[in-house]
């Protein structure tokens, strides 16, 4: 069957010129991540890898994306701080192994390329590499017609590392008796969204300011951009602090904390030892969330943990406070 009209990559929805601008856009923004480490040659951006600060280096990587967190980001409009949660994710799990991020590959799919809402994902996850001092070397913005929604799009990144061979943290020291401390998290951070949006959009609108947000409408509480621990984690760990486990909280929670604590152990948690934020209470009382469903979820306001020995507890805390981290000792280690 003869088609008078011919076709074209751009009729079939691709467009060729937009990729090109979006890409360029984003390169203009990864060089604003640019470690020393850092060499161009010819548009090819490279890491000088020769680790001279370390004795035995060791590389260690990661993915993750931001779930359905950017339901809210389509809702709204607002495309300027899922980058940062998108680095944040892949960057808090590598320095819960006392590793130092380098660099970071971001990936970007969409049916069809807005390069306005592109640039503004871009800037963010320039933003997340900054605060992480990580550098973007390279990634991928992908249009694929039919593929997505209109207006949708979805996000991934991939991030390297490199921990010394003696430094790295397992947590097989952990013993009895060491306290958990837990650093506070900036809200939601990137997990527990699919019931978060089920629990409140019945029930507010986005632009809603509920009083228990003491002003801030349910957006931007929702928005919230995921803490980055890289800076004040490493920091501490330079000090030379006895730190025998670190923990990234997100999905499933606490739970997270079974992944470094030996088999023989367990972790008692107090929840009332730390400030819960508004946004938690909130779901919870609108969508009459059991508390244990909460905290099987949430990160209910501690986004990071530490588990270290009783003696050093205090002065530990007081080193994460200095880096400008609110650091609890919420918890114990016990025998199971």
């Amino acid at each position: 069957m003869e088609n008078s009209t011919p076709l074209s990559y751009k009729g079939a929805g691709v467009d060729i010129e937009a990729g090109d601008e979006a890409s360029s856009r984003a390169f203009m923004a990864a060089r604003s991540t640019y470690r020393p480490e850092i060499i161009e040659k010819s548009g090819v951006v490279l890491f000088d890898a020769r680790f001279q600060n370390y004795r035995h280096p060791m590389l260690i990587g990661g993915s993750d994306g931001v779930g359905t967190k950017l339901k809210i980001a389509f809702m709204t409009g607002r495309h300027n701080t899922v980058g940062i949660d998108l680095v944040a994710m892949c960057v808090n799990d590598l320095i819960r192994r006392g590793a130092e991020p380098l660099v970071f590959l971001p990936y970007f799919a969409t049916g069809k390329l807005n390069t306005e809402v592109a640039e503004q994902v871009s800037e963010g996850v320039a933003e997340g590499c900054r605060r992480a001092n990580c550098s973007i070397v390279g990634g991928e913005t992908a249009e694929m017609p039919g593929f997505y929604a209109p207006g949708e799009y979805d996000m991934a990144g991939s991030c390297f590392g490199v921990v010394e061979n003696d430094g790295i943290i397992t947590g097989e020291s952990i013993q009895p008796g060491d306290i958990i401390l837990g650093l506070a998290s900036s809200g939601l951070h990137s997990n527990g969204y699919s019931l978060a949006r089920r629990a409140i959009l019945p029930h507010y609108a986005l632009e809603d300011t509920p009083s228990e947000l003491n002003g801030q409408s349910l957006a931007s509480a929702l928005l919230e951009p995921t803490r980055i621990y890289v800076k004040s984690v490493l920091a501490v760990l330079k000090t030379g602090a006895v730190i025998n486990g670190l923990a990234h909280i997100t999905g499933s929670g606490f739970r997270k904390l079974y992944k470094i604590i030996p088999k023989e152990l367990s972790a008692r948690i107090d929840s009332e030892s730390w400030t819960i934020p508004p946004i938690f209470k909130l779901i919870q009382a609108a969508g009459n969330v059991e508390q244990a469903e909460m905290f099987n979820t949430f990160n209910m306001g501690i986004g990071f943990a530490a588990v270290v020995p009783a003696s050093d507890a205090t002065a530990i805390s007081a080193l994460f406070a200095q880096h400008g981290e609110i650091a609890y000792q919420i918890g114990v280690i016990e025998k199971r």
